[in-house]
């Protein structure tokens, strides 16, 4: 006899779990499926703290919501099945499942298809050898299973994807000789940019990989710049030494069982692909069947979450779980969230666009774009970025990105964004800082300095965001490193403080001579420091 159930879900990522939660909560029989052997998807992968507000777990690691959501789906009591792969959904609602080596069947009143994306690859020669992976892949080896997936790596891509994957392998232990993208400006936040880029890691823009060197392994890389027309420019080749080339050129939307199903797809390129034709709520052309998440357009992991729960709301209204009038309550407020993600400068309808000022209407840091790091002739024209007597914040925010924690995190209201999630952050001219700490610690981006500009004697004090180990230690004399990753003075670490609250953000406070105190942004041994210098210069 086939199984039956009100709501089956494909897929245990941030949406399924959440359309998950949100259907069971309201008297459903819920399933969900999964090919992998742990749920969460993504999620787990993700050490990173989250952008967006309280309501997007905005501050949390991804790994901590992935952790939560699990709580929160076992405790509605969803039943959630693993290595459990759906090779086929039909019409009626019908789907069937590869458990082990048999194939079982089930029906459901409804059907949430959140099966997320898959790494896009691009070919050239020798792309093919081991050690040519993909950045997911590069994070699977690095969060999930603790191994580095290489000691020298180059990565292709400058979206978030690249960005957050460098800084993690960095973080592994992992020397990152070089971020690539064929595009002439980075195309994630300049947050995550900007603190790859303090660590000496160059970017080289409009330039793309033409040959992986090795026989039985990568050994080597040769990039070159590229024209408008983003063909390679003669001439103009850089080799580095590398035994892993990693790949983050976006994703696709896995939407084969969708399109299998018989709902109507489009190619949409601003969505990543191949995609269903879904209304405001993700129900497809096929009544009863719903698609939530990346499978529908690529987004981040909060926006996929908002959605997962959407379509929850919506079956339980569907199946008679709700009133119209509830549903309707409780997907006006999902909205609203959801509509508060995608603003600012990345927001969808911005996607490929060139903008040259903020919303507030200052100049955008061309170097940013260009370099991965904000220019000391332009660091001065943000509101986060004060002089004034005594440790106080400096924001180096310099995009509208959907996020405000740190204006939550100061208890002396030090730190202002405003009723509108992407306004710039601005330190509070006349409010008086404490030094806890906080403000460094809840930053997404790790662009928030507790600076003293004025310690005494010659010398000023910055407080860093330390996520590496080993840890300094009170007393180390290192290198401090500008926003551009290169030397800038010798530095004294004077305190390191680890705390609970600080969720694994170490703060690091150095002692360096007065007028470098908005030039130093970053800690290194000399050791580290040398090493990076010297490549810098090979």
């Amino acid at each position: 006899m086939m199984k039956r159930y009100d709501v089956i879900i494909v897929g245990a990522g941030p949406s399924g779990l959440s359309a998950a939660i949100e259907a069971a909560q309201m008297g459903m029989k819920v399933v969900v499926f999964d090919e992998n052997e742990k749920p969460g998807g993504q999620l787990f992968k993700q050490i990173h703290k989250f952008f967006g507000s309280k309501e997007h777990r905005a501050k949390i690691r991804g790994i901590n919501i992935g952790t939560q959501l699990l709580k929160e789906a076992d405790e509605a009591g969803v039943e959630v099945v693993l290595n459990a792969t759906v090779v086929g959904l039909y019409q009626d609602k019908e789907v069937s499942v590869r458990i082990a080596d048999a194939i079982h069947h089930y029906k459901g009143d409804t059907i949430i298809i959140a099966t997320g994306a898959a790494e896009n690859m691009v070919t050239f020669p020798g792309w093919t050898l081991p050690g040519v992976i993909g950045a997911g892949a590069a994070q699977t080896m690095m969060n999930l299973h603790g191994i580095q997936p290489g000691k020298k790596i180059l990565m292709l891509g400058t979206g978030n994807v690249g960005l957050v994957v460098s800084f993690q392998l960095l973080q592994a232990g992992c020397e990152v000789v070089a971020l690539v993208d064929a595009a002439p400006r980075v195309g994630g936040y300049g947050v995550h940019a900007s603190k790859v880029s303090r660590t000496g890691v160059p970017f080289y823009l409009s330039h793309t990989i033409t040959k992986a060197h090795g026989e039985d392994q990568v050994t080597g890389v040769t990039i070159s710049e590229v024209d408008e027309h983003f063909q390679p420019i003669e001439g103009s080749d850089k080799y580095f030494d590398v035994d892993t080339i990693c790949l983050a050129v976006g994703l696709s939307p896995m939407s084969q069982l969708l399109k299998m199903a018989g709902c109507k797809m489009e190619d949409n390129p601003k969505r990543g692909g191949q995609v269903p034709i879904v209304d405001e709520y993700g129900e497809t052309s096929i009544s009863g069947v719903f698609a939530a998440g990346d499978v529908s357009g690529i987004e981040e992991a909060s926006s996929a979450m908002i959605e997962g729960r959407m379509a929850g709301v919506c079956v339980a209204e569907y199946l008679g779980y709700c009133t119209k009038e509830e549903k309707d309550t409780k997907l006006a407020k999902l909205e609203d969230d959801l509509e508060s993600l995608r603003q600012g400068m990345f927001a969808p309808k911005n996607r490929g666009k060139k903008l040259d000022k903020t919303e507030e209407g200052i100049p955008v840091s061309d170097s940013l774009l260009l370099n991965g790091y904000v220019a000391e002739d332009e660091i001065e024209r943000y509101p986060g970025v004060i002089h004034k007597v005594g440790v106080h914040p400096v924001i180096e925010c310099t995009q509208n990105i959907p996020c405000n924690p740190c204006q939550d995190a100061c208890p002396k209201g030090c730190i202002s964004i405003g009723d509108h999630i992407t306004n710039l952050p601005i330190s509070v001219e006349d409010s008086t800082c404490i030094n806890c700490g906080m403000c460094v610690a809840s930053c997404s981006g790790q662009a928030i300095f507790l600076v003293d500009e004025d310690a005494g004697e010659d010398y000023a004090t910055v407080t860093l965001p330390y996520e590496f180990l080993p840890l300094p230690k009170e007393g180390d004399v290192g290198i401090a490193l500008g926003r551009n990753g290169k030397m800038v003075c010798e530095a004294e670490v004077v305190s390191v403080k680890s705390m609970k609250a600080f969720d694994h953000t170490n703060l690091v406070t150095i002692a360096v001579p007065k007028k470098y105190a908005m030039k130093a942004r970053f800690y290194q041994t000399k050791e580290v420091a040398a090493h990076r210098q010297k490549v810098a210069h090979a």
